[in-house]
């Protein structure tokens, strides 16, 4: 993963502080990660790279006589007497190129971004963000009652991942009003704010279905993790 930093010092200090305080008000753990981006989308660049091919083939089998042309003129004008060698040396040469050219072109993040399809994003996000979860948070409370806030920044998606005994009494609708939370403060270019603000809307749904105990310990750190 890209190692793009969107918060300063003083952020993570603050989001970290958002997470202490919410936990003090539940039996709740409450894990955050920013990511990067949630994957490499290396299949999907390749996919289209081969459809690019695929087309550039296609138009050479269609219109042969205007694409030999073509080659005609790049080496001079002269006529030439096309073998089955040659075209098939064309079409090879063709295809390649796409296939290199359109590869280039989405090193460029902003556009290699742009051509992943947001269902194959918001899949890959979930993904991760489950990965996470049971990485970080499942199973490792005492009452199962971890909770992930996970945003991922190149793909404009997020995810909040609950543990069994959140989910087995807090819908998932439920949710919705910390995503729409955070979602306004990243329309306005404030990471932070966004984490914090998804933060304190879980943590008063934790202190309503699981208040803190007196007893309760801290379980899982409170420091926003960045990947």
């Amino acid at each position: 993963m890209a190692n793009t930093t969107y918060l300063s010092e003083d952020d993570r200090r603050r989001v970290s502080s958002a997470v202490s305080q919410a936990e003090e008000q539940s039996a709740g753990e409450i894990v955050t990660i920013l990511a990067d981006r949630s994957d490499g989308y290396t299949d999907v660049a390749l996919a289209w790279s081969a459809a690019a091919s695929f087309l550039a083939l296609l138009a050479l089998a269609i219109a042969p006589d205007f694409y030999l042309g073509l080659c005609e003129r790049l080496i001079g004008g002269w006529i030439h007497e096309w073998t089955p060698r040659d075209i098939f040396t064309v079409a090879a040469t063709v295809v390649l190129l796409k296939f290199a050219g359109v590869m280039l072109i989405q090193l460029w993040q902003p556009l290699k971004f742009l051509l992943i399809p947001p269902q194959i994003r918001s899949a890959r996000v979930h993904d991760r963000a489950v990965r996470a979860f049971r990485i970080g948070a499942e199973r490792r409370t005492h009452g199962r009652t971890g909770i992930l806030i996970y945003l991922s920044m190149r793909e404009h998606r997020a995810e909040i991942v609950a543990d069994e005994s959140i989910a087995s009494r807090v819908d998932s609708s439920v949710w919705g009003d910390a995503m729409a939370a955070m979602l306004t403060e990243l329309k306005q270019g404030r990471t932070a704010d966004a984490m914090i603000a998804a933060v304190e809307r879980v943590g008063a749904v934790l202190a309503e279905h699981f208040p803190r105990a007196g007893d309760d310990v801290n379980e899982l750190p409170d420091r926003l993790i960045e990947v």
